[in-house]
């Protein structure tokens, strides 16, 4: 691993079979994370990023690939190879937050059941009083009223859900947290609540994010880099402002242009992008997006563009980058 990192993906893939039939999901996926950086995943429904942050948490076993992981101790591993008692040690320190605050809560199980289980499960010798004041501090820090803790799940608004979510991923005190459409299930009101307790506990546990999101304007707030994923391909990746101001990727100006502005007097040029996205078991030859992209040449058809860093920290997987002058977040009045 390079110094500095705190994981490293690299060369990912992940692919499903049934009946004769391969889905290849995540293909050839590879970036570095810093601690205490917050990385955006974005991309349309489907194009992998949640099964991406389900391998790297090895809630998936990735098909081939790595994941190099720093641990607290400073120890470097691969977290998809390391055996079933160094998986468990390591697993309190990479956490999920998952989409759906309704269906990831058990309903049978008070809330301080559900936040007081991660802590059973990696330190079952731990008091039971030491467990129950370590939930009750976790649920103020998120933002939960100690006293509402004998309840259960259905008592509460999708944004306190959520934060129950939240305070179970972070009772065991982890480095890293994937974050999958962690907000995507709220309210645009409590969207903003939620991103930003996630953001003060990031400063107040040292946690490095990498946030699953298909809502450019929520990481463009939360990120400090970002990565485009479209058919399970990373295609481009880079520093947020980078990325917004000046994109390199066809797929990305189309996403961009797709933001929404909160101005009835600004008129947006959306670029619509042709057809359906093709079918992760029938890709197609070349490069992914050729099928929907308008630069589309016959080279693009036939030859799989390799990502490379045209700008410092910039990754993109285009042929044509150098050439193109692609439109960022910008929009005229």
């Amino acid at each position: 691993m390079e110094q500095g990192n705190i994981l490293e993906v690299k060369h990912l893939h992940k692919r499903f079979s049934s009946k004769g039939v391969t889905v290849k999901a995540v293909t050839d996926v590879s970036f570095n994370v810093k601690p205490g950086e917050t990385i955006g995943i974005v991309g349309e429904s489907g194009c992998g990023k949640t099964t991406l942050g389900r391998c790297i948490v090895h809630a998936y076993d990735a098909s081939e690939g790595e994941v190099m992981y720093r641990t607290r101790a400073g120890e470097e591993v691969d977290f998809l190879k390391v055996d079933k008692k160094k998986r468990k040690e390591i697993r309190k320190e990479i956490q999920m937050i998952f989409q759906d605050p309704y269906s990831s809560l058990d309903p049978r199980m008070t809330v301080l059941d559900i936040i007081k289980e991660p802590l059973k499960a990696n330190y079952p010798r731990m008091p039971k009083a030491e467990m129950d004041r370590r939930v009750k501090d976790m649920a103020q820090k998120v933002g939960l009223n100690p006293s509402y803790l004998m309840r259960y799940p259905h008592a509460f608004s999708g944004g306190q859900r959520q934060r129950i979510g939240i305070a179970r991923a972070l009772v065991v005190g982890p480095q890293i947290i994937v974050c999958d459409e962690a907000v995507s299930a709220l309210d645009v009101s409590i969207q903003a609540q939620v991103i930003n307790l996630l953001r003060d506990l990031q400063k107040d546990m040292n946690l490095t994010y990498l946030f699953i999101s298909h809502d450019l304007s929520v990481v463009e707030h939360i990120s400090d880099k970002v990565g485009v994923m479209y058919l399970g391909r990373l295609i481009e990746f880079s520093k947020t402002e980078d990325l917004f101001e000046k994109p390199l990727h066809p797929y990305t100006e189309a996403l961009l242009s797709a933001v929404p502005v909160a101005d009835p007097t600004v008129q947006m040029e959306r670029i619509a992008l042709e057809g359906e996205i093709p079918n992760p078991a029938n890709t197609p030859s070349g490069c992914f997006f050729h099928t929907r992209c308008r630069y589309c040449t016959e080279k693009c058809r036939e030859c799989a563009p390799d990502a490379r860093e045209l700008k410092p920290g910039h990754y993109v997987a285009c042929h044509y980058a150098e050439e193109l002058n692609l439109k960022g977040f910008s929009y005229e009045e």
